[in-house]
């Protein structure tokens, strides 16, 4: 991070990439979702297993990842119709931030 580049003018709050980043990615629910699409699991109700997202919440997250095109849904299953969840080049772009933020769990925030 280079704070001098983003100096704010005093005008207004900072301009940050970052916090445009929390926009999309920024809550639990969708973390763990990139977590499991990473680790190759892309159907609803193994995500659901694994993050433990009630299922209103998880419906909106995918949505919501979605329409930021970081996922893309995919059909599987025409009888009954079926769907499944990949990472777009953009979803594949975070996986490094999660393995630091992986990482940085382990070593700070652990139990």
């Amino acid at each position: 991070m280079s704070p001098k580049n983003e100096l704010s003018s005093g005008a207004g709050p900072r301009v940050c990439p970052i916090a445009d980043a929390l926009d999309v990615v920024g809550d639990r629910w969708s973390l763990l979702i990139l977590r499991e699409l990473g680790f190759g699991v892309h159907r609803f109700n193994d995500i659901r297993a694994n993050t433990g997202a009630p299922r209103e919440t998880l419906t909106t997250r995918l949505r919501e990842l979605e329409e930021a095109g970081v996922i893309v849904r995919r059909r599987y299953s025409e009888r009954p119709p079926r769907d499944e969840y990949v990472l777009t080049d953009s979803g594949q772009a975070i996986t490094p931030v999660l393995r630091a933020l992986r990482r940085w769990g382990e070593s700070y925030a652990a139990q």
